[in-house]
């Protein structure tokens, strides 16, 4: 079979799209390198500012590290664009690691401008040479030496500069990425711990559940069939209508209790309305004043909303029950493929991290692959960050 023959231009092209993208990537890192060098010491400087208030410390701390994920994830973003690959998968290093893979960065950085600079060098000397030749001062062997001598020289810097493009790719899969054994092992041991979380708040869930039915809707019950009993028994009518009706009053507090069990098992209106129509009804029941902002362009999936909407009600349970919080406000947006949802208070703080609601809702959240910070310190406010992917 005779084979396609590949036109010239279409191979000309071909090869400076090979050697283009290199040299694109190579530049665009010099300039990112730049900012992240800048990034780096602007962090440093505001950490030891602030090194003598240890909740703004944290504070800044989780700040820093989630803008240097960001800043990472855009630079494999690139590294992917220059290798023809399609975008990776989110970071899933922890914060010193990205730090250090920021840092680490200067290196391709600075060879990168060596590079891109000697090539900028070569393109003056080389537009000096000719010059010269059209001037008449250099001859046409000198002219066809100095041809030959620049075509080597770019030969070199070019593979140079892919060499660079190269290190640059290297440093991020070898510290942002584990082997693929030890990757698939931590995976592993992550989905156990998730399972054995899920199961244990499944268990505090029925725990919970089966507590407001005894305590609540049971004693509303045996309560309703006293009054019932005491109706049927009695021979005088005035009575019996006066029984009859706290009967009828017990019986709607019972209805109105069991709805609320209902809705802590699962949120059925989920089924027909969104999340922040939802969260809407949750705030007027509320004894303390709820602003919800909602930014979701999409509607995310149904166990993504479920779990933000068990966050946001344990977290306005708290802070009316133990906070003596006088406003609760509830952001939510989506953005780099996450959606988060933020609740703050403005309360005395103090909430447990490691209380048994609060880690109910940490694994609630780690069975999506999600994350859930609480921030609380004495004196408050307090702050619950949660985000799940949505991709």
């Amino acid at each position: 079979m005779a084979e396609r023959a590949v036109p010239a231009g279409r191979s000309w092209i071909d090869s400076m799209t090979r050697w283009g993208r290199p040299l694109a990537g190579v530049v665009v890192g010099v300039i990112t390198g730049a900012s992240e060098v800048l990034f780096l010491l602007l962090a440093a400087l505001v950490v030891v500012a602030v090194s003598p208030a240890p909740a703004g410390r944290r504070r800044i701390g989780a700040t820093i590290i989630r803008y240097a994920h960001r800043v990472t994830e855009w630079e494999r973003h690139r590294l992917a664009v220059i290798a023809s690959e399609p975008s990776p998968p989110p970071v899933r290093a922890n914060g010193p690691r990205v730090l250090g893979y920021l840092a680490a960065r200067l290196l391709p950085a600075v060879l990168g401008l060596l590079t891109t600079g000697l090539l900028v060098v070569g393109a003056v000397l080389a537009a000096i040479v000719v010059r010269a030749f059209v001037g008449g001062t250099l001859t046409a062997a000198g002219f066809l030496l100095q041809g030959l001598i620049g075509a080597a020289l770019l030969l070199v810097n070019l593979q140079a500069i892919n060499s660079v493009a190269t290190l640059d790719r290297w440093l991020a899969r070898r510290l942002l990425e584990s082997h693929t054994r030890e990757a698939l092992q931590a995976r592993i041991s992550e989905l156990a711990v998730s399972r054995a979380g899920v199961i244990a708040a499944v268990d505090v869930e029925r725990q919970r559940i089966e507590r407001d039915l005894h305590d609540g809707l049971q004693q509303h019950l045996v309560a309703l069939g006293m009054l019932l009993g005491r109706a049927r028994r009695t021979r005088d009518p005035d009575k019996a209508r006066e029984l009859l009706a706290q009967a009828h009053e017990d019986a709607q507090r019972a209805v109105d209790d069991l709805r609320d069990v209902a809705w802590r098992v699962y949120p059925a209106a989920l089924d027909h309305t969104t999340l922040d129509e939802v969260l809407s009804m949750v705030a007027q029941r509320s004894s303390v004043p709820v602003r919800v902002s909602y930014h979701v362009p999409v509607r995310p999936a149904r166990p993504v909303e479920t779990v933000l909407y068990f966050v946001a009600c344990e977290a306005i349970t708290n802070a009316a029950k133990h906070a003596r919080a006088s406003l609760i406000t509830i952001e939510i947006m989506a953005g780099d493929g996450n959606i988060t949802m933020r609740v703050r208070d403005d309360g005395l703080g103090g909430a447990d991290p490691h209380g048994s609601g609060l880690q109910g809702l940490a694994r609630r959240a780690s069975a999506l692959d999600g994350q859930f910070e609480v921030d609380s310190p004495v004196g408050g406010p307090t702050s619950i960050r949660v985000a799940l992917p949505c991709e």
